[in-house]
């Protein structure tokens, strides 16, 4: 397991502010969440603020290394990853975090940093949960959010990093993708669990019968956000949304995003559906996204020092219970 992570002070971020914003913060505040990079809101002498994010191996609770962007599942972290997706999403009219300045140098600290807007408010998670009354209309104001991303395509699946970049990533297809990490993701768990080593066979033979299942498609793919939940989308004061964490930004089967929006969305998923889901591929992503929220915050648990293990262990149950449940349909 690797140590605690330092937070980072006002000391350590003060070069970085100063070299690219011309200010020294009078505070530097840790940010929840994070778990791939440390994000940290600097104050300045007039309340204004802005936003930090440090992709060092000190701040990755993953402790995953570098991954292959040609794999649409690698780790997602990094600032090439970052400025992709943010010109990727300002190109189709979508708002995140505008970039202040980003810092490939290692100059003021030993890792790759940004500069971004903050943006006040909390997030749309926080909002569903805290004021019901709003619900309707946010979620109107996110579908339509979403309308405006997946009508992006690209001329091949991947990171957006890569295929913008006129790259190609591994694999024939979405679907084989999915399929493979499914079955590395499975084969993790028998060691971990009971359950699982006994519903092995049968999970391996369930992927296998659902992905025969899956026909080939002739439409482009779409660009997805890969992770969308609602605490990955900030509700700003005057009623705007915008989409953080979008590192892991790329173009995808569609199918891949509307089963992560359904599981984390819940009931108010109905507001985000949409028509012509394949739902072959759906069936075959669900229980696919549910193996990766068992086998990923297993992994997360054994390497990092995530500030709240039982959640994670939560996630891990409760994913694992609905793998057994689809196993058995």
């Amino acid at each position: 397991m690797t140590a605690t992570r330092r937070t980072l002070t006002r000391a350590d971020l003060t070069p970085l502010a100063r070299a690219t914003l011309g200010r020294t913060p009078t505070a530097v505040t840790r940010l929840r969440g994070g778990s791939k990079k440390g994000v940290y809101r600097l104050t300045f002498d007039d309340d204004s603020t802005a936003v930090a994010y440090v992709w060092s191996p000190d701040e990755d609770l993953w402790d995953a290394g570098p991954g292959d962007p040609r794999d649409p599942f690698s780790h997602a972290s990094g600032l090439t990853l970052f400025t992709a997706a943010a010109d990727r999403l300002a190109a189709a009219g979508v708002r995140a975090p505008r970039l202040l300045h980003a810092d490939p140098t290692h100059t003021h600290l030993p890792a790759d940093t940004a500069i971004v807007e903050d943006l006040p408010g909390g997030t749309l998670e926080d909002l569903l949960a805290d004021d019901p009354a709003a619900a309707p209309e946010v979620l109107e104001r996110m579908a339509s959010l979403l309308d405006t991303l997946h009508a992006c395509t690209g001329p091949r699946f991947g990171k957006v990093a890569v295929v913008d970049n006129g790259g190609s990533s591994y694999g024939g297809s979405c679907a084989e993708i999915v399929v493979e990490r499914a079955l590395s993701d499975l084969d993790e768990l028998p060691a971990r669990d009971p359950r699982a080593a006994a519903a092995h066979p049968q999970l391996v033979e369930t992927i296998r019968t659902l992905a025969a299942r899956v026909t080939p498609r002739t439409t482009p793919p779409a660009l997805i956000h890969g992770e969308l939940g609602g605490d990955h989308v900030r509700v700003t004061p005057d009623g705007e949304l915008a989409l953080i964490d979008i590192e892991g930004l790329m173009y995808f089967d569609l199918e891949w995003e509307h089963v992560f929006l359904r599981q984390r969305f819940g009931r108010h998923y109905v507001a985000l559906s949409t028509e012509g889901l394949d739902e072959d591929r759906l069936r075959l992503y669900r229980l696919a996204m549910h193996l990766s929220l068992v086998a990923g915050p297993l992994r997360l648990l054994d390497v990092g020092d995530f500030h709240d293990p039982d959640f994670m262990r939560g996630i891990a149950e409760h994913s694992l219970e609905r793998v057994l449940e689809l196993a058995g349909e």
